[in-house]
């Protein structure tokens, strides 16, 4: 199992990232992203720190863990700066928090995060047919959510992205332990939203090359 969206105490999550880490590895896991919220307040703030830890607990729990962002609520206008200034301060993975139906996210922030070429856009809600061909053209990669809410239009963001060949992954957007899940309910929530059993591989395949060109580009070695 590989889950590229999870939150810490660093931002509204629940357990500190080596706790996180562990029971990830119980539940199967091999690789994670720590991505906490960020915005201007707290970047500085979050990314070094999660730099850090994710160096240090690679090295001794047998599970690779990638330090991220996910930059949440940020005026479109800013999503591009801020996505440099978190690459520029180590981290491996950045996220755009999408336009959620479940929240009131800022109509544009698809099209900014696509457009500053981010890796991956968050549950991006009535996905526009416009934003995952651009999706497709950046290889900004799609998330199908396994999050509470934000699940509620995977099935939508499956269609357009198939239609639209855009490529897909599936995250949890774990805040507390009772989200992370097995590699099976992942699975199940991936056909449950509509896609094939070959495109289920290719969704985990996606993770896989987003973990493996993340640690190729990183600056410390676990």
């Amino acid at each position: 199992m590989i889950d590229l969206h999870t939150h810490s105490i660093f931002s509204d999550g629940e357990l500190i990232p080596s706790e996180l880490a562990r029971r990830a590895k119980v539940m199967g896991y091999h690789a994670m992203a720590i991505t906490d919220h960020g915005d201007h307040s707290n970047i500085d703030f979050i990314v070094p720190r999660i730099v850090k830890v994710c160096q240090e607990i690679s090295a001794s729990y047998d599970i690779q863990l990638v330090p991220g962002i996910e930059l949440t609520h940020v005026p479109p206008i800013f999503i591009a700066e801020l996505a440099k200034e978190a690459r520029r301060m180590g981290a491996r993975i950045v996220v755009v928090h999408g336009e959620t139906i479940v929240e009131p996210v800022i109509v544009g922030t698809n099209a900014a995060a696509i457009e500053a070429s981010v890796d991956i856009l968050a549950h991006p809600g009535l996905l526009t047919e416009e934003d995952a061909l651009l999706a497709a053209r950046k290889s900004v990669f799609l998330e199908i959510s396994a999050r509470k809410g934000h699940s509620l239009t995977n099935g939508h963001v499956v269609t357009v992205a198939r239609q639209c060949k855009a490529s897909l992954v599936l995250n949890t957007d774990s805040h507390s332990p009772h989200d992370l899940i097995h590699a099976g309910m992942a699975r199940k929530i991936a056909e449950g939203a509509g896609m094939t059993a070959e495109e289920v591989e290719t969704m985990f395949k996606n993770s896989e090359n987003i973990v493996r060109k993340a640690l190729s580009a990183r600056k410390y070695k676990a």
